[in-house]
């Protein structure tokens, strides 16, 4: 009989069942990236994290006969459904072993989790920000997971979720090209060059961490405002905002990441990242002293280059700041050894911007989804 469990966030044995299940399940999975440990830590805490200041997430591990089988995570993020008007709860790091009654007994302890606390709607896997990658995979499942920006899974997990009952809520499309075949129109190139002269638009470029952390809440302040039309928008907190910024600059290599201005107000950016998967696999997500090495030492060698946040306010999309935005996508593509770039998990929804990059040579090549029912 299957047995679900409550973990208890402050045993660090309960803990660690519940984080390092994922090992087990992909074990031998060359595609699959292991999380970075400490911030899996850091999800289930909170103390730690600023999701907490509002809303409310729980852990669950399933047992059979006593064997982890696996493991959920429900959360209502009252803040979403306060600013859409919604009764939604959502699972996230759901995991388990290739076993359909595993999974429909996961799915049920959440839909209750939900109904016990008014709740309506059941979606996800959707987490507790917008850098911890949305869906399932539903399609690519030959190729490695984006470090840590996406989630990756083996194809009976959306198949577990579909013959439970769930239905398509949104996808999320993520594009590959190759650097050599990425062209930028000469027309592209031009008017970008020339928005940029009028001296109204322009781009903020970095050479030192020192420079680019003096832009940090001007660049957290437009990535929140950015995405206001998008379906899974609310007003993050200022702590939530400094959480996700301080996130990117862990990461973030100053040349590769730029900021539009517009009259001098921060109206746009554009985040990229070089793709430390290889090394997050040869040390299995630890942060030991030699892991930070490596890690280190894949940002600067690394042949493939993540672009996983692209914004510009609404107002400014139509005045020529997509132009920009393309021009230096361009550029930091070409601005080092990159052989390969992916535009991480553009919402389908995005329509006109799918569009045009698939006119500059990019093409999708896998495809989250986020799944939803009513309970």
């Amino acid at each position: 009989m299957i047995e679900i469990k409550k973990i208890d966030t402050k045993s660090k044995r309960e803990v660690n069942e519940f984080v390092y299940f994922p090992f087990k399940i992909y074990q031998g999975i060359d595609q699959w990236v292991p999380p970075i440990i400490s911030d899996i830590k850091t999800m289930l805490n909170p103390e730690k994290h600023p999701f907490y200041e509002h809303s409310e997430a729980e852990w669950f591990i399933a047992y059979d006969n006593g064997q982890m089988v696996g493991r959920i995570g429900l959360l209502e993020n009252k803040a979403y459904n306060n600013y859409h008007g919604k009764k939604q709860a959502s699972f996230y790091l759901f995991e388990c072993i290739d076993d359909e009654k595993v999974a429909f007994a996961l799915f049920d302890f959440g839909s209750e989790w939900g109904k016990k606390r008014g709740l309506d709607y059941l979606l996800g896997p959707k987490g507790l920000s917008a850098f911890d990658g949305y869906g399932f995979l539903v399609d690519g499942f030959e190729h490695r997971q984006m470090m840590t920006m996406m989630n990756y899974n083996l194809p009976n997990y959306p198949r577990f979720a579909e013959a439970y009952g769930f239905t398509k809520v949104v996808d999320w499309v993520s594009c590959y090209v190759k650097i050599s075949e990425f062209i930028l129109p000469e027309k592209i190139s031009e008017v970008a060059r020339k928005i940029e002269e009028r001296g109204k638009f322009k781009v903020q470029r970095f050479k030192s961490r020192a420079d680019l952390k003096k832009w940090a809440d001007k660049i957290g302040e437009t990535y929140n405002k950015s995405f206001v039309n998008n379906w899974e928008y609310y007003p993050l907190t200022e702590r939530e905002i400094k959480f996700i910024v301080d996130s990117i600059m862990v990461v973030g290599v100053p040349d590769l990441i730029k900021v539009i201005t517009y009259n001098e107000d921060v109206v746009g950016f554009l985040l990229a990242f070089p793709d430390i998967s290889a090394a997050l696999q040869k040390h299995k997500g630890r942060l030991t002293p030699w892991a930070l090495v490596s890690y280190l030492h894949e940002l600067n060698h690394t042949d493939w280059l993540s672009f996983n946040g692209i914004g510009i306010l609404p107002e400014y999309q139509g005045r020529g700041g997509n132009y920009l935005l393309f021009s230096e996508i361009y550029k930091s593509a070409n601005s080092r050894h990159f052989i390969h770039g992916e535009l991480t998990q553009i919402a389908e929804t995005a329509t006109q911007m799918r569009k045009d990059l698939e006119n500059l040579g990019v093409n999708p090549y896998k495809n989250h989804r986020i799944y939803g029912k009513k309970i």
